[in-house]
C-alpha cells in the first residue's frame, strides 16, 4: 500500500492575478472568518451581565490576562501586550485545532504532479506552511522591538545591541576600560544574531511540530482508519494546546524583555 504523505511545501490550488492562493492559506482564511463571526455575534449582544458567547469570551481574556501577569507582573502591561499575544495564542490554536477536523487534508482533486497521479488537498493546517510561521515570528520579534522602543527610547533600545559609546567613552579610563566596552560591544553584535535566531525558532518549532503530527495522523489514517488513529488526534489536541502556548508565552517574555530597562 503507497501511503501519500503530504509535501513540505503547501499546494496551491488557484491564482488570483499573480497571487497563489495555497491550501494552507484558505484554512488561514477560514480561521480568521471564524473569528470575524464570533466578534460579531459577541459586538451584537453586548451586556454589562455577561452571557453565553460574551461569558465565555470574558472569561477567556481574563484568564489570559491572569496568565500573562505572572510573566509581566503588571496587570497594565499584560493589557498592553494582550492584543498582540492573545491573537497570536488564539489563531494558532484555533488553526492547530483545525487540522483534524474531517477532510482536512483529505478533501480535494486528484492532479499530474511530479509524473503521478496525487490527491492536492483543498485544506491544509496553516502552521503546517512554513511561510505562516515564518511570518508570526517575524511579528512577534519586530513588534518586541517597536514595544522596547516606545516603552525606553530608541537610544536605551539600541544600546542593548549597539554598545559604540561605551567604547569612545573607555578610552579616557585605560586599556581594560577599552578591553571591557569592546567586549560589551561584540556581545551586542551577538544580540543581534541572537534576534534572528529567535525568528528562526519560533517558526521551526511550530512548523516542526504542526507538520510532524499531519505526517503522523496521515500515516496512522493510512494503516488502519478505524478507531486506532483517535488517540493521535487526542495527541493532537494536546500538541496544539502546548504549541499555542509556547509561542504565545515566548512572544510575551521578549515583550517584557524589551520593554525593560537596560541593565
Amino acid at each position: 500500500m503507497l501511503l501519500l504523505l503530504p509535501p513540505l511545501a503547501a499546494e496551491p490550488i488557484f491564482n488570483i492575478g499573480s497571487f497563489t492562493v495555497t491550501n494552507a492559506i484558505i484554512n488561514t482564511w477560514v480561521a480568521l472568518i471564524f473569528f470575524v463571526v464570533v466578534a460579531f455575534l459577541i459586538k451584537r449582544r453586548v451586556q454589562m451581565v455577561p452571557e453565553g458567547l460574551q461569558n465565555v469570551a470574558e472569561a477567556i481574556l481574563e484568564f489570559l490576562l491572569g496568565f500573562f501577569d505572572q510573566v509581566t507582573h503588571s496587570r497594565a502591561k499584560s493589557e498592553k501586550f494582550l492584543p498582540l499575544v492573545g491573537t497570536l495564542f488564539l489563531f494558532i490554536l484555533v488553526s492547530n485545532w483545525m487540522g483534524i477536523l474531517p477532510g482536512i487534508g483529505s478533501i480535494g482533486q486528484w492532479q499530474m504532479h511530479h509524473g503521478s497521479v496525487e490527491l492536492i488537498p483543498l485544506f491544509r493546517p496553516a502552521n503546517s506552511d512554513l511561510n505562516m510561521t515564518l511570518a508570526m515570528a517575524i511579528l512577534a520579534v519586530v513588534a518586541s522591538h517597536v514595544f522596547g522602543i516606545i516603552a525606553i527610547g530608541f537610544f536605551k533600545h539600541t544600546g542593548k545591541f549597539i554598545q559604540l559609546g561605551g567604547v569612545f567613552k573607555s578610552l579616557k579610563k585605560g586599556p581594560m576600560a577599552i578591553m571591557t566596552a569592546i567586549i560589551q560591544f561584540f556581545v551586542g553584535l551577538l544580540e543581534i544574531i541572537s534576534e534572528i535566531a529567535k525568528m528562526v525558532s519560533l517558526s521551526l518549532r511550530l512548523f516542526g511540530n504542526i507538520f510532524a503530527g499531519e505526517v503522523l495522523l496521515t500515516v496512522m489514517a493510512g494503516l488502519i482508519a478505524v478507531l486506532v488513529p483517535t488517540p493521535f488526534m487526542l495527541l493532537e489536541l494536546i500538541v496544539g494546546l502546548i504549541q499555542a502556548t509556547v509561542f504565545a508565552m515566548l512572544t510575551l517574555v521578549y515583550l517584557e524583555v524589551a520593554t525593560s530597562e537596560p541593565h
